[in-house]
């Protein structure tokens, strides 16, 4: 139960960061807070307790195995947060360049 707890809570805190923060480097690293706390709550929902790998060795294996969907959803689910994350910093870099500022209340200004 205290993983469960330990996943929401870091899924709340980074919808804090994203919501009361007005950085934007503080609000991409609430969204990966976010993403972390979703992957290991899907990791902690697949695992059991003394199972084994899913790899049948013989015919008279127990059959008490993790679930590897679960597994398989986060490998993807991390390889699509990287990509998401490097495009979010990529952005955020130019976004300096342009306005020489990281604050979203002096940018919504300089839109004129």
């Amino acid at each position: 139960m205290i993983p469960f707890i330990g996943c929401i809570l870091l899924i709340v805190i980074g919808l804090y960061g994203i919501i009361t923060k007005r950085n934007l480097i503080k609000i991409a690293i609430g969204f990966c807070m976010v993403e972390y706390g979703v992957n290991l709550l899907f990791a902690f929902i697949g695992f059991k307790k003394d199972a084994l790998a899913p790899i049948i060795t013989s015919p008279n294996s127990p059959l008490n195995f993790v679930d590897p969907i679960p597994q398989a959803l986060v490998l993807t689910a991390i390889v699509i947060g990287l990509g998401t994350t490097a495009v979010m910093l990529s952005l955020i870099i130019r976004i300096y360049q342009k306005y020489k500022t990281l604050d979203i209340n002096e940018i919504r200004k300089l839109k004129g």
